[in-house]
């Protein structure tokens, strides 16, 4: 009898035990479903290859507040410049694989993640702002950050790099045939390497913070970027001539690692969407307002700018390039559908 009525206590002892258990929540894996309710912010990396003066930072500050912002806190962005977290590439590689947030990377080393993506540095496919704004906030450059997808990255927004100028430390550059046995450092990109060996240039890629030193050495005789590049780096400290020659637009693209992003939930991935574009456009607006005085301070620091060079020795030069990649003819011509 004893014994029966100690099978009956436990019995009912497990069957309690049970619906216990039915009733709780599983506890969540670890990174799933990623969210703020804890009241403890989820802090995210953002890193970048510029210096604090550059406008990389600006749109990364401004995208950081507008984040924290409108999710009350929840996230929080954590910049880190200076290429801190590695190279363009190495970064870009880091998201691929889930071991960092966010990036904001020029459009050039994405060829190397989406072969479509190398339509955007084809030689003076752009000739004013406007037109480039029309296209990569339009259906055509929302085409392209999708298909970062295969490749486990989430194009945001199209911030601005700009568009692209030369400098040297040998002679002014007038005309095409001035640039020929220069060597060049130009960005780690197939189409960018190959514009410039078309105009008979020692064409050198080469991550940015390597072609720092490279330019101090005098290893390398120039580089092209921006005008908000050259003034952020004080390139005149080793750059005597610069020429506005506007050869290529380069976006900088706020990336994300798409396993970063699906892990947010859907309020907070529109939130995010909505935030890089504003930030993207900010930052657009900045480089745009800054970019006189930073030209003025060049030529003030002793560098000798050629504004009006022949742009169509520059461009008959560069044909051969459109010939040698057929692959983008298509996105060439919806491009210049788009713009007429």
């Amino acid at each position: 009898m004893k014994k029966n009525r100690f099978l009956a206590l436990l019995l009912a002892g497990m069957m309690c035990l049970g619906l216990a258990a039915c009733g709780s929540d599983p506890a969540p894996a670890e990174g799933e479903g990623e969210d703020a309710t804890s009241g403890e912010a989820i802090v995210m990396k953002l890193g970048t290859t510029v210096n604090e003066e550059d406008s990389f930072q600006v749109a990364a500050e401004k995208f950081a507040e507008l984040v924290e912002e409108r999710t009350e806190g929840a996230y929080k962005i954590e910049i880190h410049p200076n290429g801190t977290l590695g190279d363009e590439r190495t970064m870009l590689e880091s998201m691929q694989m889930g071991e960092l947030d966010l990036g904001i990377i020029t459009s050039g080393p994405f060829v190397n993640f989406s072969a479509d993506m190398g339509v955007l540095d084809m030689p003076f496919l752009f000739s004013s702002n406007e037109d480039v704004y029309k296209v990569l906030d339009g259906e055509i450059g929302k085409d392209l950050l999708k298909t970062l997808e295969s490749s486990n990255l989430k194009g945001l927004a199209y911030a601005e790099r700009g568009f692209r100028n030369l400098t040297n430390s040998v002679r002014p550059v007038k005309k095409a045939d001035d640039v020929k046995d220069l060597k060049v450092r130009v960005m780690e990109n197939e189409v960018y390497t190959a514009s410039f060996k078309a105009m008979g240039v020692n064409a050198v890629p080469m991550a940015w913070n390597d072609a720092l030193t490279a330019l101090q050495q005098n290893t390398i005789q120039g580089q092209e970027n921006p005008i908000n590049v050259i003034y952020s780096y004080k390139l005149w400290e080793s750059q005597k001539y610069a020429t506005l020659t506007r050869h290529a637009y380069a976006s900088a693209i706020i990336t994300m690692s798409l396993d970063s992003y699906n892990k947010l939930p859907e309020d907070v991935q529109k939130i995010f969407d909505e935030a890089a574009q504003e930030a993207a456009e900010y930052e657009r607006n900045w480089t745009a307002e800054h970019e006189a005085e930073q030209l003025e301070a060049m030529k003030t620091n002793g560098m000798e700018v050629v504004e009006n060079p022949d742009l169509e020795s520059f461009q008959a030069a560069v044909q051969s390039v459109y010939d040698a990649y057929p692959q983008y003819a298509d996105y060439i011509t919806r491009i210049q559908e788009a713009l007429a």
